[in-house]
């Protein structure tokens, strides 16, 4: 069954036992707790759909949705039961603290009944729904699309490992890339896809779901280098785990019945603060372009006056997984300004003119990109988007550099705030330094740091 078919069953299974199990409680409520008449009315109606839209909330915000095919039985359990403890506690301050009751041990009851009921009418269709995948993942009949990168002996035994295991654990092998151009071991059981050297259109043209790398891990140098080239995707990288893998804790094993792989973490920060942080970029981006109507107004007009062109600068930039799209920002310098090809700017750039030069001190000229927030394009905080001329540049010299491209570019980074605009390649390398501490150390309290940063750049106009 494919993924947005089994989401969409997930998500209307958990819709329509968080309907029923409101219904069921509140009926026992009256009726039992509160010895009281059970009417339907509109009140009723309006409880289970408010009530349900609470529960889908928090589900989302737990992540339960993100890839249903990687559930297991073992963490639905503990995800029903973190959520079903955790919205019983807000519904009961939203809807049941301010009622009149006869005594306190009607809240206790009512607490108990609303957990257990919404607990146990949950879990029980959950449990049978991650059983089937489970049990089609174990038959063969469902899985990953996967890519082993690798021609060698040491690819050839970790494909008849995982295909000699008793039960599957979900990798539907597509094919095999070699990395030296000789070894081909592999092709009387796998189809050859090409060379490491077209990995990227590989994985696109194939929709590669999981890798899994037949390299030592003891050879740090080629894995960085792949790893750094496949993280910008959504794909789950594997290892093969060696014995001093094994002795450091670095392997992580979800199916004991799984071959000795460890999973590269390409994704530190939670689902829940990854959605959380989407509402917060919409959200405050759609207040700022309210609130700055006047201002906008007003740097159109110095933009219009200070030189011929147009106010507002389109330009095509790198986002997230690779995704082009068109940055929007007021112009701040002098049109045909690039006519000898792209050009980095500069301190003292006799390109940019004096109102281009006074909002970039004072990062005015970013303001339009709330735009590209509420398009999806961007995000508030996050590492700066660069255009792919740049960016096959400095891939040249440090790969690791496509790893920025596996999240949401921002408005203000890390990279920014603590290095300012670069100048020259090498800049960029410096300030890249900055992105990638963010991007390993995420999380919505750093998002929150590097914003109050940013106003005091403003404010002091010490933009660089």
């Amino acid at each position: 069954m494919k993924k947005n078919i089994l989401t969409t069953s997930f998500i209307l299974i958990d819709w329509l036992v968080s309907m029923f199990s409101w219904g069921i409680f509140f009926y026992l409520r009256k009726t039992v707790i509160e010895k009281e008449v059970f009417s339907i009315n509109k009140t009723f109606y309006l409880g289970v759909i408010f009530v349900s839209a609470i529960w889908l909330f928090i589900y989302l915000l737990q992540g339960t949705y993100h890839d249903v095919r990687r559930l297991y039985r073992l963490k639905i359990f503990s995800l029903t039961f973190i959520s079903s403890l955790f919205g019983t506690m807000i519904l009961f301050f939203l809807l049941l603290l301010d009622d009149e009751i006869a005594n306190y041990k009607v809240y206790y009851k009512s607490l108990f009944y609303l957990f257990s009921i919404h607990f146990i009418f949950l879990f029980l269709p959950r449990i049978f729904f991650v059983s089937y995948i489970v049990r089609k993942i174990h038959q063969n009949k469902s899985g990953f699309r996967t890519l082993l990168i690798g021609g060698s002996e040491k690819a050839v035994s970790i494909y008849n490992e995982i295909k000699s295991l008793p039960k599957g654990i979900g990798n539907d092998f597509i094919g095999f890339v070699n990395l030296n151009g000789i070894d081909k071991l592999l092709e009387n059981k796998l189809p050859y896809l090409g060379h490491a050297d077209n990995l990227e259109k590989i994985l696109q043209e194939n929709q590669i779901e999981e890798v899994i790398i037949a390299l030592e891990s003891t050879e740090h140098e080629r894995l960085r280098a792949l790893i750094s080239r496949i993280e910008g995707g959504n794909v789950k990288i594997k290892i093969s785990a060696d014995m001093y893998d094994i002795l450091s804790g670095s392997v992580k094993m979800n199916n004991i019945f799984g071959a000795l792989l460890f999973e590269v973490n390409t994704d530190e920060m939670p689902v829940g603060q990854q959605i959380v942080k989407r509402i917060l970029d919409v959200f405050l981006s759609a207040i700022a372009i309210v609130l700055l109507i006047p201002f906008y107004t007003f740097l159109a007009i110095a933009v219009k006056l200070s030189s011929k062109g147009p106010v507002l600068f389109r330009q095509e930039r790198i986002g997230i997984h690779g995704k082009p799209f068109r940055i929007i920002k007021f112009r701040t310098m002098y049109i045909d300004a690039e006519k000898t090809g792209p050009q980095l700017s500069s301190i003292n750039d006799p390109r940019i003119t004096k109102i281009g030069l006074f909002m970039r001190k004072l990062r005015f000229d970013e303001f339009p990109q709330f735009f590209n927030v509420l398009l999806g394009d961007m995000s508030l905080v996050g590492p700066r988007p660069e255009r792919q001329f740049f960016i096959d540049q400095i891939v040249k010299v440090e790969p690791q550099f496509l790893q920025l491209t596996k999240v949401r570019p921002g408005i203000t980074s890390w990279g920014q705030v603590k290095y300012g605009y670069a100048e020259n390649v090498d800049q960029m390398l410096q300030r890249m330094k900055f992105d990638l501490l963010y991007l390993k150390n995420r999380n919505l309290a750093l998002d929150f740091k590097i914003m109050l940063y940013t106003i005091l750049i403003i404010v002091k106009a010490k933009g660089k």
